[in-house]
């Protein structure tokens, strides 16, 4: 992990340069007025991972310069990271040092928080973790509050759950998420919370379906449920998929349906070139599909994808990847054009920035 460094005072000068580098990197399409979603400027992510650099017996946080392994910078806070992130590090780091069953072989120590205030914790070792770890892991859980695992080659311990259970606000509505540890989230969940609500106020009143691909652990999907008469959702990872019919009764959506395929699958389904028996008990047919949404890997929307995506009147589009979402735009935009473009600073003091484009049939 690299040293990240964090200067509150030259956020917004930072923040206006890039998207003044991108407006000109994507002016052959005559954005609208960019909407900007700023981040909080610091304590900004739910998430953060630390070697652990063991000297002199004891153990330190440390970070390194990328190519620079050999050479740890040791911290004890971490100000990108959220408060509670924070919060947690002396305490833990204390523990952890005053007790040689948690420290001896820990080479990595992973959190993960949420808004709510919980906090998970991945201690990771060169060891293999016995009964005598967890008797002293326990202890360690309940006096700091924490969800507590502990991992080493093969194994994971899991001493109560291995999630915990985010909280966001949603245009006046609260909308719960279970977080796994090894999944994926939206790591700045303030600004996750501006990316839910933009897409949502921008397809009110558009009504017909949703169809979403990439749906993760259903983190746009269930708040854009509300706008819709029903929603197709499809997911590959299992895990996420998981996580996405968890989220699904947690928070009461009764008009989405989940199925576990590949984007490339699902094109093919849509063009009936062979059946599917994921899809066996649904009637894509009986769908009125309005709008799809898309927030796809860095890589992009595939030739063929990019294409269903033109046969839709809406199309929302989630990118973290502003070169490949140009290159998908030079297609779409034969079709549709760009009605709102915004861009959401998910990870403040980098070259970063996440988009977000709503298009209609011309």
């Amino acid at each position: 992990m690299a040293i990240h460094q964090v200067f509150p005072e030259q956020y917004e000068r930072q923040l206006a340069q890039k998207v003044e580098q991108l407006r000109e990197s994507f002016a052959r399409f005559n954005l609208p007025e960019i909407e900007v979603f700023r981040s909080p400027d610091k304590h900004y992510r739910m998430r953060a991972e630390f070697k652990m650099w063991q000297e002199d017996g004891r153990a330190n946080y440390a970070m390194y310069q990328p190519g620079e392994y050999k050479k740890p910078f040791l911290i004890d806070e971490f100000p990108v990271a959220s408060q509670r992130i924070n919060d947690l590090m002396a305490p833990l780091l204390e523990a952890i040092n005053s007790n040689p069953m948690l420290r001896l072989k820990l080479f990595q120590v992973e959190f993960l928080t949420t808004l709510s205030g919980e906090a998970l914790v991945t201690l990771l070792y060169h060891k293999r973790l016995g009964e005598e770890w967890e008797a002293e892991a326990k202890p360690l859980q309940d006096a700091l509050n924490i969800r507590l695992i502990g991992r080493s080659r093969k194994q994971k311990i899991v001493l109560d759950r291995d999630y915990v259970i985010e909280r966001l606000q949603v245009r006046g509505r609260e909308f719960q998420y279970q977080q796994v540890e090894t999944g994926f989230t939206q790591p700045n969940a303030r600004i996750c919370e501006k990316m839910l609500s933009w897409a949502v106020g921008h397809t009110e009143g558009v009504g017909g379906d949703l169809l979403e691909l990439y749906c993760g652990n259903g983190n746009f999907t269930l708040p854009l449920s509300q706008n819709f008469r029903q929603v197709l959702a499809t997911e590959l990872a299992k895990s996420s998929l998981a996580s996405a019919e968890f989220n699904q009764n947690l928070n009461g959506v009764d008009n989405l349906t989940l199925v576990r395929m590949s984007s490339e699958d699902f094109a093919q389904a849509m063009d009936k070139v062979r059946p599917f028996r994921r899809l066996r008990h649904i009637d894509l047919d009986s769908y009125e599909f309005s709008t799809i949404f898309v927030d796809p890997p860095r890589a992009g929307l595939d030739p063929h994808t990019t294409r269903i995506t033109q046969r839709f009147d809406h199309i929302v589009y989630v990118s973290c990847n502003p070169d490949t979402l140009k290159h998908n735009l030079d297609t779409i935009t034969q079709t549709h054009r760009i009605e709102h473009f915004a861009v959401f600073d998910q990870f403040p003091y980098t070259h970063h920035l996440e988009c977000g484009v709503i298009l209609t049939r011309r």
